[in-house]
């Protein structure tokens, strides 16, 4: 994973020896001030083992082998106690940011599209207390709205600090919150919101105009739509019997003295079983699924995730972009807010000062917030690893140089455990700047994150980059890697939250008893794993059970190997393994993690039928890498002709066979024919979830004629 060193040998000779002489002199000072060997001790060490000593497991982390966790506080079982102890012990701390916005502007682009620009100001806060207030108010204001407990109320909003305090809101009155996703489409939104058979739904005044309001009649139950943005508006066009109210009414209705005390003293205070969110899936496949997730599960998710991030406490600042109503956004902010952090909102579109709703000149929000803790998913930070690559690959020779030698320096050091202060400040500030300069630990979820990126994100960001592990159906919990641990490819041991165990797969050829690692299904057992799917029985049968000891196990479908030091490796899933024509096994989730890196590649979607012999591939190609080849190849056309051009495919194919190759993917593995989308997949088109997994299912359909093309043509 070493950058080329492209220089004279000589030159090359001088430098290392250079280096070698600074590290020898600085070594044993720095070695001994730094707390490195120790660093390196706790890397090592065993981090879980099988409690049961068969490699089948179940495995436990080394600090929870007797019993599992599942309170982060005595007593704090449900999650209005834990805010309302965060509250109590953090009362003027900030607890809630959001950015001002100063002015907006449309910004007409060289192909004639307008993009909205905007210039933002200082962030704004809400207190501890101010945020446990107003959350008492809005609860209130729907229990004075009919809203009743342990009857479901949805939440259909982008991720801002209005989400949460509705969140809180109703975990203090007991209302079941049912989440979705903000670019789920508007039969899944229906049938989200029909199945759960809600009468009240809080959500944006964009969301409302653009998706809600045209399903609103296929939504009979419906009587209450909240609106979160408080400006008094007129709301045309909303079918009879429907209410609409602003945020603020609501909350002023709660603060009635005649509502206020008494509506919360009726209320019956929800306990660590009952049903707090029913979060759907979007999903790869179908319609999304509701996992009705308990009090007691989040707490206990919350708590295993927070003993994973070392001296967490009031000084750190979270920044929240990602959907709240993905599990990996959630459970993050609840870490945060039992701990006192404060959380500013972000979104992509702002995120960094080159991204796109960014006014050119002016401040993105990680530059304004400067945060310590980050969470992010691999597509997000494939695209930060490639942007900064094509920048590398810009600079002057002996920038490049320099660049690279202190790459592969610092990954030689943090290989060994080591730090590189001297190269972190000279080399790698301005990356590191991209994030605020402040990042303490970067969490990847979601979805596998490339060891090349990884190791990446390690060394130019100069900060640790833990990869997670878990599912909707587990609350986000499972396993994360300690911060001392630079490996790559790995998701960390189990959380003392959890336990997971290794299943036989015969088909896959996937055994408990393989050497030198023991390989299986993933099975996650513990307090975190939820209570099901919402009103699928026959789907519940399948993917949940509950062992002799009245202890609750999800069975992933995800295939891992457990390591010597108790640390998990996802190497397959059962999902994504096709069987091709002349019998051997190909996974479509290894091909793609693979040629990802690829810096022509943005995004790719390998495909095999049973009934062939080979693998084929849908690619999203770099537009700024493509324009290049097609420039150099002299093919003329709109960006759309040069991606259906048969020439320009063939050339993207010959790129991707040689990085296959290199790679030593085997050769059924290698796509032998692909398809060039000009068309970026977002979740917005439908073709990949909000957390940018692919959506294979639809990814199928639209490709169809494609596929026949592809194959047809042997």
């Amino acid at each position: 994973m070493k950058l080329k060193e492209d220089m004279n040998p000589l030159l090359l000779q001088v430098f290392r020896s250079v280096v070698w002489v600074y590290s020898v002199i600085t070594f044993i000072p720095w070695y001994f001030f730094s707390g490195a060997g120790s660093n390196l001790e706790r890397a090592r060490r065993i981090k879980a083992n099988s409690v049961s000593r068969r490699p089948a497991g179940p495995y436990r982390a080394i600090n929870s082998q007797e019993k599992l966790v599942a309170w982060l506080h005595p007593g704090v079982g449900t999650l209005d106690k834990m805010f309302e102890h965060a509250a109590r012990k953090f009362p003027q701390r900030d607890c809630l940011g959001t950015r001002e916005v100063l002015s907006e502007e449309d910004e007409i682009q060289p192909n004639g599209k307008v993009f909205k620009k905007v210039i933002l100001g200082n962030y704004n806060w809400l207190s501890y207390d101010e945020a446990y207030q107003t959350a008492k108010c809005f609860g209130n204001g729907l229990a004075a709205l009919s809203q009743k407990p342990q009857c479901n109320i949805a939440i259909f909003c982008e991720t801002r600090a209005e989400w949460i305090i509705a969140a809180q809101a109703c975990f203090m009155y007991n209302f079941p919150l049912v989440t979705l996703y903000a670019t789920l489409g508007p039969a899944a939104i229906a049938h989200g919101l029909n199945e759960t058979e809600v009468t009240h739904i809080i959500t944006s005044k964009d969301l409302l105009h653009s998706r809600l309001k045209a399903i609103l009649c296929e939504v009979p139950r419906l009587k209450y739509v909240i609106v979160v943005d408080n400006k008094p508006t007129s709301w045309p066009d909303i079918p009879r019997g429907i209410m609409v109210y602003n945020m603020d009414a609501v909350k002023k209705l709660g603060s009635k003295p005649d509502n206020s005390e008494y509506l919360y003293s009726l209320i019956k205070k929800p306990e660590p079983s009952d049903v707090a969110v029913i979060m759907y899936t979007s999903g790869s496949t179908g319609i999304p699924k509701g996992v009705m997730i308990s009090h007691g599960n989040i707490i206990a998710g919350v708590t295993g995730m927070a003993e994973r991030i070392p001296d967490l406490n009031e000084t750190d600042t979270y920044i929240g972009y990602l959907p709240l109503a993905h599990v990996l956004e959630l459970s993050a902010e609840l870490v945060c807010i039992s701990h006192g952090c404060r959380i500013g909102y972000s979104s992509p579109q702002t995120l960094a000062d080159q991204s796109t709703k960014i006014k050119k000149g002016s401040k993105g929000d990680t530059s304004v917030l400067k945060p310590t803790l980050m969470a992010a998913v691999p597509e997000i930070m494939d695209r930060i690893y490639k942007n900064v690559m094509t920048k590398v690959e810009e600079m002057s020779r002996f920038q490049k140089t320099l660049f690279v030698l202190a790459y592969n320096y610092k990954m030689e050091q943090i290989s060994k455990g080591y730090s590189t202060p001297l190269c972190d400040s000279l080399v790698f500030k301005r990356v590191r700047a991209l994030l605020g300069g402040n990042t303490r630990l970067l969490l990847s979820g979601g979805a596998p994150l490339s060891p090349a990126t990884q190791r990446f994100m390690n060394i130019c960001l100069c900060c640790p980059v833990g990869q997670g592990y878990g599912l909707t159906e587990t609350c986000g919990a499972g396993t994360i890697t300690e911060i001392w641990d630079y490996s790559t490819g790995r998701v960390g041991a189990p959380l003392v939250c959890s336990e997971i165990m290794l299943k036989d797969w015969e088909e896959g050829g996937y055994y408990s008893k393989d050497k030198p690692n023991p390989r299986g299904e993933i099975l996650i057992g513990g307090p975190n794993v939820t209570m099901g799917y919402y009103k699928n029985e026959a789907k519940n049968r399948e993917d949940f059970f509950v062992d002799g000891k009245g202890q609750r196990w999800f069975c992933t479908g995800d295939i891992g190997e457990f390591h010597s030091d108790g640390c998990l490796k996802i190497i397959d899933r059962k999902k994504d393994l096709v069987k091709l024509q002349a019998g051997e096994y190909v996974s479509l989730g290894k091909v793609e993690a693979v040629l990802k890196n690829c810096p022509l590649i943005d995004n790719i979607c390998a495909y095999a039928n049973s009934d062939q012999s080979y693998v084929i591939s849908f690619v999203v190609p770099n537009h700024k890498q493509l324009m290049a080849m097609a420039e150099q190849m002299q093919v003329r056309g709109t960006w759309e002709e040069i991606c259906n051009n048969p020439q320009m495919e063939k050339e993207v194919l010959c790129i991707i066979t040689e990085a296959a190759i290199s790679a030593k993917l085997e050769r059924f593995e290698i796509p032998r024919k692909i398809r060039l989308s000009s068309e970026p997949w977002t979740p917005e088109t439908g073709l990949v979830t909000d957390a940018f997994k692919l959506k294979r299912k639809e990814l199928k359909t639209h490709y169809q004629e494609d596929i026949e093309r592809m194959y047809g043509g042997k």
